[in-house]
């Protein structure tokens, strides 16, 4: 079996321009390859640290997971894990909350929007006040929408995956909620990877479920989470492994990381766990 440093050694023939990829055990770094300081435009990898900022509100008492928020008959809830029936882009509902899972630009920005209500702040700064500096995440920041326009460098997402893995920011139950099925059952759309029954989320990242094809190894754990930027950066997190994988490019999403990712992230699985 390949050596975790050589697995990653791979992306540097990946046709982008740059790349950077760690792993991330509980204890920190496991093997890196590539600039880890090197600032990327996150996507919707920016979801994850949105939704996080959300979660350290309710725990605040700020707002509450079940508030109104969104659309007539949305919540919280409803827009964290995209059942509010907001599309892409756009402020018209297609659906009904909590019927169809339409992922959503506009949801996590309406999202936003109610965070910085709630909590008397702008949500940026919220943001790095409760997440980026507690983590000390120096090299990361949201200058634009919530739901795709943030930067950071492969570093600090390290940082934000070890808190993924084993969370200290939120409390547990909190940090078991962000990991589970929201709304079981509805269908949707995965971008890039077409219709899927069920289409599972939790609040503000992808529960891998029974997906296929997908951007994650075809034999990683149904619980895996995370989320994958258009930008071509992810972040998976396995918390029974203990085992999680950041990854930043400079290269838009398309056909080259739906044929190289899957088989790179069982690999990288495989090294880290002797399995």
């Amino acid at each position: 079996m390949p050596a975790l440093p050589d697995v990653l050694a791979q992306v540097r023939d990946w046709p982008v321009p740059h790349v950077a990829v760690a792993v991330v055990g509980p204890d920190g770094i496991l093997a890196a390859e590539g600039d880890l300081e090197r600032a990327y435009a996150l996507a919707s990898v920016t979801k994850p640290l949105t939704a996080y900022a959300t979660l350290l509100a309710v725990e605040e008492g700020a707002l509450a997971l079940d508030d109104p928020a969104g659309p007539a008959g949305s919540t919280v809830r409803h827009l964290l894990a995209h059942a509010s029936g907001l599309p892409l882009e756009g402020p018209a509902p297609m659906a009904a909350p909590g019927v169809r899972r339409i992922y959503s630009n506009t949801g996590f920005e309406v999202l936003a929007a109610a965070v910085e209500r709630a909590v008397e702040m702008p949500f940026a700064d919220y943001l790095a006040e409760g997440v980026l500096r507690p983590l000390a995440m120096r090299a990361s920041s949201l200058p634009g929408s919530a739901a795709r326009a943030g930067v950071s460098t492969v570093r600090d997402l390290t940082a934000f995956a070890a808190e993924l893995l084993r969370p200290a920011l939120l409390h547990p139950t909190t940090a078991a909620e962000l990991a589970a099925v929201q709304f079981p059952g509805l269908r949707g759309l995965v971008p890039g990877f077409g219709k899927q029954e069920p289409n599972d989320w939790g609040l503000g990242v992808e529960v891998r479920g029974t997906k296929a094809p997908h951007w994650t190894g075809p034999t990683q754990s149904p619980a895996t989470f995370g989320h994958f930027g258009q930008s071509g950066t992810y972040v998976w997190v396995d918390r029974a492994a203990g085992v999680a994988c950041v990854c930043l490019t400079d290269r838009t999403f398309e056909a080259w990381a739906a044929e190289l990712w899957p088989g790179f992230n069982d690999a990288v699985l495989r090294a880290a766990t002797g399995g």
